[in-house]
């Protein structure tokens, strides 16, 4: 009785302390976020001038990470929203909308009226009602030098069928979040976990909330059972049956002063509503599967194949210590088989000319294995190891090694057990069915159609730099044979600028930091740019005219634009600041 004592006042301690931790981010945060409240409206003011519904045919879309990939739930198309880039020292946040058509392998950006102000790392849901809706909920905004976030708490819904954006206001919802996962669930849309942080503090969530897509209302739930601990990016998925299954994530708790200690959750839960029809009555229990589980990680993709099965792709397992951070980057799949409540490999079988030869080598192996005369056995395989090697446009080398395992390295499966997991689509295959493949990447944006896995984009670290990926992949998973190289990666994206580069000049840092370009910021050409710049009624940008002096002509206007839109009460510093960062915005708009 007295070790149950303990254990209850431990379990409410814990509870105070994380609310107090909250009320105490979210003093800190509604300071930081008022800042960047401004920057956004200016964002939204620009994007008010659209006022019909645009469709371009264009390239694929610039570098980017957290952004969500969605299927069109009547046409054979792909949906990307948002994301963001950072170069080094400015971060780029996107609210463009791009459909891939995949028949045609061909890229459209649409220009919707009043689009959700530009984010990252929120979530998106597709139902089928009405034409086709794109359901999107959450995310964050970081100022231009990615010191200060802002965190949204608003839904929003595309209308596929006329292509129009439209806020919902609906009260009682989740609080202001990034990270968090979101899936529909019958007639509700069901959002669990993420995080918020401030300059110098964070909180992870581990709650529950419904939207309901008739009443369009939200509801706080409180499941039985023991709920997941409090994480960001983790695994959600119905079940055929109705329930939701929580995989995984990433949390970190403050260890000392300064000093964090990240988690990477390999657990699994079963979220379910046991009410009768009409009724909530939800419950949380533990699950164990079997079979092979994906390695500890963070930053996984996650898409919804057929035959009930989810396929993980990729991730980061980061190694932390008190002075460092270094990440083992992945390119491999996993499957969970929800029927079976089990994990299995996902490895390529490569291409039928191929898997025939392994097949007759095999043939062979055997027949001499029986002692004939002359023949000798082939040695085992040792592990492959693939580096490739990628020059950027700055001349930047980066090396990108990956080390291949040979079949009988795979796993220890008995021939029954390999053809079944053949026919599953992760038979293993050889070292050469894996040299088309994903590089290894974390935050990549992932979406099934008709069984065809595609990978777009995401990041990966060499030391310091970060590169930012525009390629795209798919892959079949009914016959799981090889990648296809829908895009490949294009060395002059990747631009990177080291932080010495402006060093002795962080004012015009801070004012050429833009913290959220369109696509057409970089690739339209400046005749367009120039025709959306007359549209406005901004101070416009005179021929030849360099930044300086057109911060030094407008400022005084800028100023204005950032003290009508923050209020009396700001500080002068912050005012300036932002006022730099609208001129800066304008400005690369137009030349």
């Amino acid at each position: 009785m007295v070790k149950k004592g303990k254990k209850e006042k431990k379990v409410k301690g814990a509870e105070k302390t994380a609310a107090k931790m909250e009320k105490k981010v979210s003093k800190r945060s509604k300071r930081e976020e008022e800042d960047l409240e401004a920057l956004i409206a200016e964002f939204q003011a620009l994007d008010s001038k659209k006022t019909q519904v645009v469709e371009t045919a264009c390239p694929p879309p610039s570098p980017r990470l957290n952004a969500s990939l969605s299927v069109h739930p009547e046409k054979d198309e792909l949906i990307l929203f948002g994301g963001e880039y950072f170069n080094g020292q400015k971060t780029f946040l996107y609210s463009d909308l791009f459909f891939y058509n995949i028949k045609k392998n061909s890229w459209t950006k649409a220009d919707v009226p009043n689009p959700p102000p530009r984010r990252c790392a929120h979530q998106a849901v597709v139902v089928s009602q009405a034409g086709g809706q794109l359901w999107v909920f959450g995310g964050e905004f970081a100022s231009p030098d990615g010191e200060q976030f802002y965190h949204y708490k608003d839904l929003w819904v595309l209308h596929l069928a006329t292509k129009t954006w439209e806020q919902i206001k609906a009260t009682g919802g989740p609080s202001g979040r990034s990270g968090h996962r979101m899936v529909a669930c019958k007639r509700q849309l069901v959002v669990f976990g993420g995080f918020h942080e401030s300059t110098r503090d964070y909180v992870y969530y581990n709650d529950v909330y419904t939207f309901n897509l008739d009443t369009f209302t939200w509801t706080r739930i409180a499941p039985s059972g023991t709920a997941p601990s409090p994480r960001s990016g983790c695994q959600m998925t119905t079940t055929p049956e109705g329930g939701i299954i929580i995989y995984g994530g990433y949390s970190k708790v403050k260890v000392k002063k300064d000093v964090d200690k990240g988690s990477h959750h390999t657990d699994m839960f079963l979220l379910k509503n046991e009410g009768k029809e009409g009724q909530d009555k939800w419950a949380w229990s533990r699950m164990n599967s079997a079979g092979v589980r994906p390695t500890p990680r963070s930053g996984f993709s996650l898409a919804v194949g057929p035959n009930n099965r989810t396929v993980l792709f990729g991730g980061v397992y980061d190694e932390e210590d008190d002075e460092s951070l270094e990440g083992d980057f992945y390119n491999d799949m996993y499957f969970y088989d929800m029927g079976k409540n089990r994990w299995f490999t996902g490895q390529l079988k490569g291409p039928k000319t191929e898997k025939k030869k392994r097949r007759k080598d095999k043939k062979a192996e055997e027949e001499g294995a029986g002692g004939e005369p002359g023949v000798e056995r082939e040695a085992p395989q040792e592990p492959v190891e693939i580096v490739k090697e990628i020059v950027g446009e700055d001349g930047t080398v980066m090396t990108i090694k990956q080390v291949i395992s040979p079949p009988s390295a795979q796993g220890g499966a008995s021939d029954s057990e390999s053809e079944e997991e053949e026919e599953e689509g992760s038979g293993a295959g050889g070292a050469d069915a894996a040299m088309v493949e994903p590089c290894p990447r974390s935050n990549a944006m992932t979406t099934v159609k008709h069984g065809v896995l595609y990978v777009y984009g995401g990041m990966f670290e060499v030391g310091d730099r970060l590169f930012t990926l525009s390629d795209f992949y798919s892959v079949d998973l009914h016959k799981m044979d090889e990648w296809k190289v829908l895009v490949e990666m294009d060395p002059k994206t990747q631009e990177w600028l080291e932080e010495s580069d402006s060093e002795g000049s962080s004012d015009e840092s801070d004012e050429g930091a833009t913290g959220g370009n369109d696509e057409e910021d970089e690739s339209d050409d400046s005749e367009e740019e120039s025709e959306e710049g007359e549209e406005n009624d901004h101070p416009p940008v005179k021929p030849g005219e360099e930044y300086a002096d057109y911060l030094s002509r407008t400022e005084e206007y800028w100023v204005k634009v950032s003290r009508a839109n923050m209020g009396p009460e700001a500080k002068e510093k912050k005012v300036v600041k932002v006022a730099r960062a609208m001129a800066k915005v304008l400005y690369d708009s137009l030349v």
